[in-house]
């Protein structure tokens, strides 16, 4: 079975290894202070991811609060929902509010979009 996390868990991830990635490359900018231009292109790459990083938490802090917020089934701690299916973010039991997906096996293709909708 794949593991499966909640799709904000997945964003918040992403976030941060943005920041741990714009860091290295910062880091690595000052292997090169003997070249300025070098130093300097590292170092505003790595301000790059993290202001991108931060762009990325705005976002996904916009959508936290238009989630849908649900009590698990499973565990009874409250949750958000992001689409049709989601993961609970504290024991990853699949929930959905649509009925016609209740009783379904999970697959987080039930988000996506089909032609014509």
């Amino acid at each position: 079975m794949a593991k499966y996390s909640s799709k904000i868990n997945k964003i918040r991830t992403f976030a941060l290894s943005l920041i741990f990635a714009g860091f290295i490359v910062m880091y690595a900018g000052l292997f090169f202070r003997a070249h300025p231009v070098a130093m300097t292109v590292f170092m505003v790459l790595g301000m790059l991811f993290i202001l991108f990083s931060t762009a990325v938490y705005f976002w996904i802090g916009m959508l936290s609060v238009k989630a849908v917020q649900v009590v698990c089934p499973n565990c009874q701690k409250p949750t958000k929902l992001l689409g049709r299916v989601d993961i609970c973010m504290h024991c990853s039991e699949p929930l959905t509010l649509d009925p016609e997906l209740d009783g379904k096996e999970f697959n987080e293709a039930y988000n996506r979009k089909k032609k014509g909708e």
